[in-house]
């Protein structure tokens, strides 16, 4: 690869080390300010894999067993979650996809980094110092402390960020400059070459780089060409990107089970701070939210659906509907972990006339049907919803939702409604040629004047709630003259006369 190609090429490398630790304290800020330890492993092999800054100041260190940790005093033990990481693992990459579209993941071990191609996005986000901080300042807002180096060479802006804390851009062709005083460990040499440099008394990059690149490859092998331009920050490389999803997910693993909806909310706070953090960023809402909680002794998820009537990304209001859902379904038991995934949307504007009477705001809108469903039940509460059968007057609930759509006025056109009785009145009716001719309501007496039917409906006979019904259309006075037209039923699985409707 030429020199010309290579000062063409512009890498920005994301390196977040002690990358367990640093998932755990994200979604648990009551952990931030205490020296935190991961121990890994099967009990009782358990050692300590990654720690935090204060931990160490405490002397703990990594490869330590448990019972060496438990020793620390006020060394906080905290086992290794694997689906905490996988979250934060998606969130991180997430992060570095709000400034380039290539990327290619470079964790390895308990530490999590990926590089960046940044070539040609100064228009978008200033000179590399200007884009390395405010590529850092996203990573702090998500919850990570990161170091970012800058380098025209993968490999260099990898091994820089690695070693650095903080920012670091390295200038045209001081590849070698920068890299000479980083550990030959940086390289992670195979066993024996890296006892074979320690005897020659080989110890940073700057002098394996220096060394004769005939002489070494004589004495090393072919391999050892590669290893001298690392040190030298001259060996290319081939991206491979890698596509990053986008998946409105976050989990918390709990250290001991949680029992109250406090901590529940506490926690659920966190996270939905970080949701909205993340759609927000995208210009988008959260149209959903989807709870699923692990209980204690292997039970079950509880799984809720939280749906607000319009997308938003109001955080106190959808912690209020997660409150009243915890509240109206409460766990069965202590929860072990909770995750919260979301569906992203777009929020509608609803433009009203200048006239026009005053609506709801959408969020008191859903708290109260959230209270109201917690009062009265969740298949009372809702909007209703024809059902595709023949059962007279079948209907469901469904859940109330705001929609942006605009109907356009119907014409003035006269109309017959048919306004149902909840519930149908019963009736004494007499027949006259099988047709009914009079009807008794309370202490009214109907005279029949015109009687149109019967229609017969039935269905689900093989089940408790079967029907087997005859609908009448009649016309009839009163004795006071008075008319009306309504709806008679008779229910002939029990031999009954309802009156079910009338018509005006």
């Amino acid at each position: 690869m030429s020199i010309e190609s290579m000062e063409s090429m512009l890498y920005a490398c994301v390196h977040a080390e002690e990358f367990p630790a640093q998932a755990l304290t994200r979604m648990r800020s009551e952990l931030e300010a205490e020296p935190v330890a991961v121990v890994d492993g099967r009990p009782p092999l358990e050692r300590v894999c990654s720690l935090n800054r204060l931990a160490r100041l405490r002397g703990a260190e990594l490869g330590m067993t448990k019972l060496e940790a438990e020793s620390i005093a006020g060394l906080r033990l905290v086992v290794r979650s694997a689906e905490c990481e996988a979250a934060a693992r998606a969130v991180f990459l997430e992060c570095a996809a709000h400034f380039s579209p290539r990327i290619e993941d470079t964790s390895r071990g308990t530490w999590c980094a990926c590089v960046l191609d940044i070539a040609g996005t100064e228009r978008l986000f200033g000179a590399p110092e200007r884009l390395a901080q405010r590529l850092r300042a996203a990573y702090a807002t998500a919850g990570f402390r990161v170091s970012v180096a800058v380098s025209a060479n993968f490999h260099a802006a990898r091994l820089k960020a690695a070693d650095s804390r903080g920012i670091t851009v390295i200038g045209s062709r001081q590849e070698a400059t920068a890299l000479a005083k980083l550990p030959l460990a940086a390289l992670n040499l195979p066993d024996q070459q890296a006892e074979t440099f320690a005897v020659w008394g080989i110890r940073t990059l700057g002098e394996l780089a220096a060394l004769p690149e005939v002489d070494l490859v004589t004495r090393m092998g072919a391999r050892a060409t590669e290893w001298r331009d690392l040190a030298r920050g001259a060996l290319p490389h081939t991206f491979q990107p890698i596509e990053a999803q986008f998946r409105l997910e976050e989990f918390c693993d709990f250290e001991t089970p949680v029992d109250r909806s406090e901590s529940l909310l506490f926690a659920g706070a966190r996270m939905i701070d970080c949701l909205v953090a993340r759609a927000s960023a995208r210009a988008l809402s959260l149209a959903s939210l989807t709870v699923h909680m692990k209980l204690e002794r292997e039970c079950a998820y509880l799984r809720t659906i939280i749906r607000p009537a319009i997308p938003t990304t109001d955080r106190k209001f959808l912690l209020k509907l997660l409150q009243l859902e915890i509240g109206a379904h409460p766990p069965e038991a202590a929860v072990v972990s909770i995750t919260l995934r979301a569906e992203a949307g777009q929020s509608s504007k609803v433009q009203l006339g200048l006239f026009a009477p005053q609506t709801p705001e959408p969020s008191r809108l859903d708290v109260t049907i959230a209270r109201l469903k917690a009062i009265a039940g969740e298949d009372r509460v809702g909007s209703p919803v024809l059902e595709d059968s023949h059962r007279p007057g079948s209907f469901r609930m469904e859940s109330f939702r705001i929609s942006g759509e605009s109907r356009a006025a119907e014409g003035n056109r006269p109309r017959m409604a048919l306004r149902r009785m909840r519930p149908p009145v019963a009736v004494r009716v007499r027949l006259l040629a099988l047709k009914p001719a009079a009807f008794r309501e309370c202490e009214r007496t109907f005279k029949v004047t015109a009687a149109y039917g019967p229609w017969k409906t039935s269905g689900n006979w093989w089940s408790m709630d079967g029907w087997d019904a005859e609908e009448w259309d009649v016309l009839a006075e009163t004795v006071s003259g008075s008319s009306v037209a309504c709806l008679l039923v008779r229910d002939c699985q029990r031999n009954e006369w309802r009156f079910e409707a009338f018509y005006d």
